[in-house]
């Protein structure tokens, strides 16, 4: 079940990211619904989108509780929550859901920072500190990290002591290798991608993936069983050609048909 979460209320540099939702499903009007690297069309599986949630913009507290409670209630229907930003930070009670309901779970985190930082500018919940807020209840050895490029010294030496950190070269199938046979949660901070391919976005980070990159690595993970998955970071006014919104909407539709795809005929084993 997909839903928005229109939030930005941490954003650091540049504000925007309540506007992802909305944008995404404007320009999902266009897209074909087959995709070819999945061989899958949307029409092949059953989901429904349930709209924004109304989250107070001034109230972090409060749009954490929200979206926590919409993720268990889907949940508790039996269903895979899956979520549109809104900023990184929304990510945390998406996790703490999934967490609740499968204890052994594994997370895959694809983007452009690592999020480690303890707080930010004295601020313990933000977009900067929400891999860390999520190490403190998941194992850290249960998180991978993907694709990283810009953080503190500290947690880049985090990572390198972890041992839970991988570079932007890294195949699909090796990241499912990492995931076995455990219930995976993704987040897709959409600045993992080069800001030539993704410009808008609160904090463009010079480096990053091609759009292609990203596709393989959740191709590669279509065979694992998904638990729920949230795509974030989208800020569509920093791309009048609306390039960054279709990108999105294309990542939603692979991360759709991925998670709910269990042949492993399908999947090209060369990712």
């Amino acid at each position: 079940m997909l839903f928005g979460c229109p939030f930005d209320g941490t954003c650091s540099f540049r504000p925007g990211a309540r506007f992802g939702p909305p944008a995404i499903r404007a320009v999902s009007d266009v897209l074909e619904t087959y995709c070819p690297v999945l061989c899958r069309d949307l029409g092949d599986v059953i989901f429904a989108d349930l709209g924004d949630l109304i989250l107070p913009p001034g109230d972090t507290a409060m749009a954490l509780d929200m979206t926590f409670r919409m993720a268990e209630w889907v949940n508790r229907n039996g269903q895979i929550p899956a979520a549109l930003g809104g900023e990184h930070l929304l990510t945390l009670p998406l996790v703490r859901a999934a967490f609740a309901a499968n204890p052994d779970m594994a997370l895959v985190q694809f983007d452009a920072h690592y999020d480690l930082r303890n707080n930010y500018l004295g601020v313990e919940n933000s977009h900067a500190t929400v891999m860390r807020r999520i190490s403190e209840f998941l194992e850290p050895s249960r998180i991978l990290h993907v694709g990283q490029r810009s953080g503190t010294r500290e947690e880049f030496e985090q990572a390198r002591l972890l041992a839970n950190s991988r570079p932007a070269t890294t195949k699909g199938n090796e990241i499912a290798e990492w995931v076995g046979q455990r219930p995976l949660y993704v987040t897709v901070d959409l600045d993992v991608l080069d800001p030539s391919v993704f410009p808008g976005t609160g904090t463009p980070e010079p480096g990053g993936v091609q759009f292609e990159m990203l596709q393989s690595w959740l191709v590669g993970l279509s065979n694992c069983r998904w638990i729920g998955w949230d795509v974030v970071e989208l800020s569509p006014q920093y791309d009048s050609s609306q390039i960054s919104s279709v990108v999105s909407a294309k990542i939603v539709r692979t991360m759709i048909l991925a998670s709910t795809n269990r042949n492993p005929d399908i999947t090209d084993k060369s990712i």
